[in-house]
Parts: C-alpha cells; sequence; structure tokens
C-alpha cells in the first residue's frame, strides 16, 4: 500500500481530509509563514518531525488537492510558503546553480603519414597508426 500524505485519512477508498492533522499543516505553514524555522514551526503546530520532513510537508503539492487528495490549504499559502523557502534558502547560500559543462574539443582532421607496418594485435596496431598522426586540426562543436 502507498504512504498516505499526513493531515489525510482512507475511508472506504477514498482519501479524505482528517481535519485534526489538517489544521496542524495549516499551522505549520502559518508558522513558518510568520518566520519560524521549520523545526520550531512544526513543533508549534504539533507535529513531531525534523527539520527536512518538516521541509517536504511544506513543498507536498498534495495539500493543494488534486483528483484523489482534497485540497487542505490554497495555491496561495502554498507559493508564499515556497517563496519564503527559497529567500531563505538563497540568503544561507543553499541554492546551488548548477555548472555549465564545457563542450570538448573535437578533433576532426588529422594528417599523418602513410601506414606500411600490419600488426596482428588490434591493440598494437592501434597504438601504431595513432602513432602516425603529425596534426590535428578542431572543429567548433559549439554550432
Amino acid at each position: 500500500m502507498a504512504h498516505i500524505p499526513y493531515g489525510y485519512k482512507i475511508e472506504k477508498g477514498i482519501a479524505v481530509i482528517d481535519e485534526e492533522k489538517a489544521e496542524k499543516i495549516r499551522n505549520l505553514y502559518k508558522g513558518y509563514l510568520s518566520g519560524h524555522s521549520l523545526s520550531i514551526a512544526a513543533k508549534t503546530a504539533g507535529i513531531d518531525v525534523y527539520h527536512g520532513t518538516a521541509g517536504r510537508m511544506l513543498r507536498n503539492k498534495y495539500y493543494l488537492g488534486d483528483e484523489y487528495y482534497p485540497a487542505i490549504i490554497d495555491e496561495e499559502t502554498y507559493e508564499k510558503a515556497e517563496n519564503e523557502r527559497l529567500k531563505r534558502a538563497e540568503k544561507l547560500g543553499r541554492i546551488f546553480e548548477p555548472k555549465k559543462e564545457e563542450k570538448p574539443e573535437v578533433f576532426t582532421r588529422f594528417t599523418m603519414s602513410q601506414a606500411v607496418k600490419e600488426y596482428t594485435n588490434p591493440f598494437t596496431q592501434a597504438e601504431y597508426i595513432y602513432s602516425l598522426i603529425e596534426s590535428e586540426d578542431r572543429q567548433d562543436v559549439s554550432q
């Protein structure tokens, strides 16, 4: 059976709001938006979870409602909490932008002398052929 998000319960195969727990979720959002840390907002709301779990609860889109789960919070509250979370993360230097990968240089033209030796070992033959390369021309791969 799949995990049911905190604040919901299943009755006759349908997800319904567990009003007692849903009120704690609403209080978690209120506490966080009033300036409390995730841990303190959760503790004040009566939810005994770690910092990371409280953060995941704030980002849980099921609380907005979907075809299976009824809404516990409105979209405006969710967006305010997400914006606040990003603002705090940026202030603490916890926003990491992925580094741009440099495209490798691709050698497309080679100048080499004529191969005159032939080896039975394919690795030795490859080493020999590569040793004959005299110059390489680069091609711009940013196209």
